[in-house]
């Protein structure tokens, strides 16, 4: 029943979303966020707002529009660039904008309408070699320089591309929500046979030396070699949302039915499996000694849960958020930074002990 209800709530958010892109309607409450952060900033994208956050104290910095465009919805991660971008596409229903910001400002470097992309932005992009590859919930995995122009013809991948790509600096690898992998040579802009994994796979895969590992729908981990080939490491109790976690020979991942797992992949046994709170969307967060866990909603509270397991799996603190937790949690100048969905605030910031240090609610 858990892993009915999560899945039934995100895909409704999910057509929230879609259905007021399409409608030209944009709200903060239709979506999760995404969250990423620098040594000083967090970065939301909320709806019909991108906010920048000062991690010291929890007030806005700036925020994008400075007037709410019912055209525009922002929904995936923002990406930060090593020359100094902050990168979003639009989830909105027009233009389909591409937006690069200054991160310390957050004026708008350029915009770019992609008019030929039919679907939206939900994917952060991935920037390898100077050259954005942006994927598409059309099914086309979009090549752009560092402007914002197309320097190719995008790649052709089929199903609705959610996720980010991830690379190994040589090869790309990409997900999408018709079951497949692809792997990608950037270098040629071409794409090898698609390796269907037999579930929808909505988050990133975790790249190793000469792979990638993979979660899906079919309740599996798999490893996807270089090579194309791939095989079931382990199974799982429930379908997997988030993306699993490599931290040395251990690889984590957790379940929507909520369970959490720790895999040691020289032996190819699991470590241990527990069952801290209820069901998990978000990708774990692995910090020092600490797993982070961000549970949609304790069952008892119903409130989204941030829970700090050891390296054995045990409880070390839990902390309930308010809302529901869809984004994973981000860590940033000693804090684990929260993104609940539908709560007083916007983002939270807990220090490794659990206190709370601020949270983050957008002036009207």
């Amino acid at each position: 029943m858990k892993t009915k209800r999560l899945t039934l709530i995100t895909l409704l958010a999910l057509g929230a979303l879609l259905i007021s892109a399409c409608s030209g309607r944009s709200t903060v409450a239709n979506s999760w966020h995404g969250l990423s952060a620098d040594a000083e900033r967090a970065y939301v994208s909320a709806g019909s707002l991108i906010y920048a956050v000062d991690l010291k104290n929890g007030s806005e910095v700036w925020r994008y529009p400075a007037k709410v465009d019912a055209n525009i919805l922002f929904f995936a991660n923002p990406v930060l660039t090593a020359d100094g971008q902050l990168l979003i596409g639009s989830a909105g229903s027009k233009n389909h904008e591409f937006i690069s910001l200054d991160p310390a400002t957050g004026k708008e470097k350029w915009a770019k309408v992609f008019t030929g992309a039919k679907g939206a932005w939900v994917a952060p992009p991935l920037v390898l070699n100077e050259t954005i590859y942006a994927p598409n919930t059309d099914g086309f995995l979009y090549i752009l320089d560092m402007s914002g122009s197309q320097i190719a013809d995008p790649i052709e991948i089929g199903g609705a591309l959610w996720s980010a790509p991830v690379t190994d600096g040589t090869l790309i690898y990409l997900s999408s929500l018709d079951h497949h992998v692809h792997v990608i040579d950037p270098a040629a802009r071409t794409a090898q046979a698609a390796i269907d994994l037999g579930g929808a796979i909505p988050s990133s895969p975790a790249i190793n030396s000469d792979g990638a590992y993979v979660s899906s729908f079919a309740s599996t981990i798999e490893f996807v070699k270089a090579n194309n080939k791939h095989e079931v490491i382990t199974k799982t109790e429930s379908r997997v949302w988030g993306s699993p976690v490599l931290d040395g020979e251990t690889l984590y991942y957790a379940d929507l039915n909520g369970k959490v797992y720790s895999f040691d992949l020289a032996s190819g046994k699991m470590n241990w499996s527990v069952l801290p709170d209820g069901p998990v969307a978000a990708s774990l967060l692995i910090v020092g000694n600490q797993i982070y866990v961000a549970s949609e909603a304790d069952p008892t509270s119903k409130l989204g849960t941030l829970i700090a397991l050891d390296r054995e799996g045990k409880t070390v603190w839990s902390k309930e958020v308010g809302g529901k937790l869809y984004t994973t949690p981000v860590a940033s100048a000693d804090l684990i930074l929260v993104a609940p969905y539908q709560a007083d605030f916007t983002l939270a910031a807990y220090d490794a002990d659990g206190k709370q240090a601020w949270t983050f609610t957008p002036a009207k």
